[in-house]
């Protein structure tokens, strides 16, 4: 009877202190603004109980409203990597973004970097990788983010649009599966999981599962996709990305897929550096041209 008492004590401690432990948690702006764009460090939640996430917040001058872009960055399998990770931020692409009238939101998602926490997206092994499951948590992270910024008073709550980079771009996806009604556009740069398997190119971890999960996804996805690898992918190639691009449209998912012009001596990471948003600058435009320009608040 103790050992039961003493148990559900604990119980109830560990209840609490998880209760405190967010409770404590301050979400927000964490700095003053800095060049370029503004940029400011911000805490914003995590799908964990007592979690919250660093972020990484640019956007144009004045008040807004402004739109809202959330990039969501790569991961990898490998504890020591993810833990040893910059903060992302995607510089260049979110001064791409922010002339374009939007707040962009670059969430450091828990496992990664300094966010630290347990790794929410872990696929599995390379036999049998659950490629959906781990799709869907970095969509649940990604929805955290941009939920809690769509309520600041300088963003509009319209025109949201995700860009996602390899399993951030898959997350993206995911994202798209549950159709989400609040997100206008997504962009996926070289969307995917398991690539450079054993750290060998062009080499990726049960590619008929990336098929079975991208049907997935597409199945219920109506918000439009622009999918993006650059020709010189060796995690994604272009050859498997299109035939990904076809498993999400064959099932009823909305997706203009697009090879790009090499980039570097590494396509994967085109998103990643000035030259290569230079190469993507005409397909983004695209992507975002249909959608309403930014108000101005009077």
């Amino acid at each position: 009877m103790r050992a039961l008492k003493a148990c559900f004590f604990l119980v109830v401690l560990g209840a609490v202190c998880s209760q405190n432990a967010l409770a404590q948690v301050s979400l927000g702006a964490k700095g003053a603004e800095a060049e370029p764009h503004r940029r400011q460090q911000w805490l914003v939640p995590a799908p964990t109980i007592d979690g919250a996430a660093r972020a990484l917040l640019f956007r144009p001058p004045g008040d807004g409203p402004f739109r809202l872009a959330v990039i969501a960055h790569a991961s990898t399998q490998n504890a020591l990597r993810r833990a040893q990770m910059p903060q992302p931020e995607y510089r260049a692409l979110a001064g791409r973004l922010v002339a374009r009238g939007f707040a962009v939101l670059v969430p450091e998602r828990p496992g990664h970097g300094a966010t630290g926490g347990r790794y929410l997206e872990d696929q599995g092994g390379c036999d049998n990788a659950d490629y959906a499951r781990a799709g869907r948590a970095t969509a649940d992270a990604i929805a955290a983010a941009a939920g809690f910024m769509r309520k600041q008073p300088f963003i509009r709550p319209d025109g949201l649009v995700i860009v996602g980079h390899s399993a951030g771009g898959w997350g993206a996806l995911a994202l798209a599966g549950g159709n989400p009604k609040d997100v206008s556009a997504i962009i996926a740069f070289a969307p995917g999981r398991g690539g450079h398997a054993d750290d060998q190119p062009n080499r990726v971890c049960a590619p008929h599962m990336l098929m079975v999960a991208a049907a997935e996804f597409g199945r219920a996805a109506r918000v439009p996709v622009t999918w993006l690898v650059a020709a010189n992918d060796t995690y994604f190639s272009p050859d498997l990305s299109r035939r990904m691009a076809a498993a999400f449209r064959g099932s009823g998912g909305k997706a203009g897929f697009h090879v790009l012009a090499p980039s570097g001596s590494e396509g994967h990471w085109l998103a990643e550096s000035e030259a290569g948003v230079e190469i993507a600058g005409p397909e983004l435009n695209r992507a975002l041209k249909s959608l309403a320009p930014a108000a101005a608040k009077k």
